[in-house]
This record gives C-alpha cells, sequence and structure tokens, in this order.
C-alpha cells in the first residue's frame, strides 16, 4: 500500500497562471537549485504537456538518482497527473489540482509513492521519505506562489 499525502496551498494567481507555472520546468529547476536538480532528457525547459516526459537528475538524502516522469493525464487549466515511469520509487505520482478560491486559486497536490525494497522499503517510507516528500512538495509550492522569480518573469 503507497503512502499518500495531500498539501494545499492557496495563491492570488489564477488557475491558469498556476496551472502552467506547476508544469514547467524552469520553475522547478529554480526551485530545486539545492538539490543540484536538472532535467536531462525529454522536455529540459519550458511547459511539459500531456503525454510528455522529463528525466531528472538531483541529489536528495545523500544520493544522486535519475527520475523519469510523465503527464498522464491532463485537464487544463484545473489539473494534471505525472508519474515516475523509471526512477527510485517502487511507485510515485503526483496530482496537481488548481480550484478557483475567493478571487485566486487554492492549489491541492495529492502525492502517493511507495519505496522499493519490501518491508525494509516501508520501513524508510515511515521513518524518512513521507516526512522528506511531504516537506519538499510544501516548500515548492512556497516557492511557486511567491513573487515569481525574475528568470521566470522574462518568459511569455
Amino acid at each position: 500500500m503507497p503512502v499518500a499525502f495531500v498539501c494545499r496551498t492557496r495563491s492570488a494567481m489564477s488557475p491558469q497562471e498556476l496551472f502552467d507555472l506547476s508544469r514547467n520546468i524552469d520553475a522547478h529547476v529554480g526551485f530545486m537549485t539545492k538539490s543540484r536538480e536538472r532535467a536531462i532528457a525529454g522536455v529540459t525547459s519550458g511547459l511539459i504537456s500531456e503525454g510528455q516526459q522529463v528525466t531528472w537528475q538531483a541529489w536528495h538524502l545523500g544520493v544522486r538518482f535519475r527520475m523519469t516522469s510523465r503527464i498522464t493525464r491532463m485537464d487544463a487549466p484545473t489539473s494534471f497527473t505525472d508519474e515516475q515511469v523509471r526512477g527510485p520509487f517502487k511507485y510515485l505520482r503526483h496530482t496537481h489540482e488548481f480550484r478557483p478560491d475567493f478571487g485566486g486559486t487554492l492549489m491541492v497536490d495529492t502525492v502517493e509513492f511507495a519505496a522499493p525494497f519490501g518491508p525494509l522499503g516501508r520501513l524508510v517510507e515511515k521513518l524518512v521519505l513521507a516526512r522528506y516528500m511531504q516537506n519538499l512538495i510544501e516548500k515548492r509550492n512556497g516557492f511557486l506562489v511567491s513573487p515569481v522569480p525574475p528568470a521566470l518573469d522574462a518568459e511569455p
């Protein structure tokens, strides 16, 4: 059974603006500088769309990894889902929803994942990964709803 959690973040942006920012490869890289994350294959810049994939290379928890994810479902501008195709997890699905909310947007992220390695993986999920992943998504969302970084401000 996978680990699951939900993060809710409010923003003054419109659903369309936040939808596009959330699937912007450059915004993701801008947030993930601490883990030296970069897109190395597939869509490596700009907006990613349904059916497209991206391969990330990064350092998390002191370990270098590569992960390829694909946008498996998209209903612009209300939601999209990305799923791991190859990578460190046994299973990973991240559903992004964008709901109009008092003149802005409520962004709801639902993340489900399972670690490999059977009982040992389940122990790592409970002790480390669940907290680490939720913290990562919460910080990412805070970054996205803060004033737009100058590097992204120039995009059309």
